[in-house]
This record gives structure tokens, sequence and C-alpha cells, in this order.
């Protein structure tokens, strides 16, 4: 074997390379499963406290609010097993994060508010809610491994 290379993961060996990418994917997944459920929760919990003015808009906005730092803080450790160097290094990185996340974040609020729009029922904007989380993390996951969490060559 000749050792780890950078953000993927990937050991170079017979069959490592596979597994990697497996356990990169599967940890990808659990992350965002997470992330959806801390976010979505978040909206479902919102909408019962509150049920006033713009509630719909205000409660995807706590489900962001919650979802993106628990999304970093495991992608940074679990995904892409990368370590900051120092505060700054890292608050550095969580903006570049959030950056990307900007355009992922309307991919998933277009989907989600397209749902409510289409269906009218909060369960369906949950539905859309979830689907867009899924797309925007598969987006995400690309933008972060080359530009956000990427390492030098060892």
């Amino acid at each position: 074997m000749f050792g780890r290379f950078h953000a993927d993961g990937l050991w170079f060996g017979t069959g490592d390379v596979l597994k990697s990418a497996a356990h990169i994917a599967l940890t990808y997944a659990v992350v965002s499963a997470i992330g959806t459920v801390a976010n979505i929760g978040t909206q479902a919990l919102f909408i019962f406290m509150y049920s006033g003015a713009h509630a719909i808009a205000l409660s995807v906005l706590a489900g962001t609010a919650m979802g993106f730092p628990i999304k970093y803080i495991l992608e940074k450790k679990h995904v892409f097993n990368f370590k900051a160097n120092d505060l700054a290094h890292d608050t550095r990185l969580f903006v570049l994060y959030g950056f990307m996340g900007v355009f992922t974040t309307l991919v998933f609020w277009s989907i989600e508010f397209a749902f409510h729009h289409m269906f009218q029922t909060d369960v369906m904007r949950y539905v859309g809610g979830a689907l867009g989380l899924t797309l925007g993390s598969y987006i995400k996951y690309h933008l972060d491994k080359r530009f956000v969490f990427k390492q030098e060559l060892m």
C-alpha cells in the first residue's frame, strides 16, 4: 500500500478503493440523514409552536439554521476526515462551506416550496424538503470535496 490520499479517503491496494468509496457513501448518507432529520424536525416543531405570519418561510429558515452547523461538524470529521490547523482556519472553512451551501440551499428551498405550492400540505412540503435536501447534499458533497475540504497530497 502507498498510504492515504487526500479528501477522497482512498487507499491504494487491491479492493481497498471500492471499500473506501462505499464507506464514504454510507457515511455521507448517514450524515445527510442526520442533517435532514434535524432540518425537517425543526421545521415541524416550529410549525407546531407557531402558525402566525410567514410561519412556513420562518420554519424553513429555522430548519436550515439547525441543520447547517450539524452537517458541517459531522462532514468535516466523519466524511472528509479533515482537521483544521487552528480556529482561524476552521472559521475560513466554515465560511467557505457556507458559501458552497448557498447554491445547494436554493436548490433545496426551491423544491420544498414547489411541493408546498403544488400539493398545499405540510406532509408533501416535507417530502419536497427531503428530496431537495437529498439533491442538494449530493451536489454539495462534490463542491466541498473539491473546494472546501481539500488536502495536500501525502
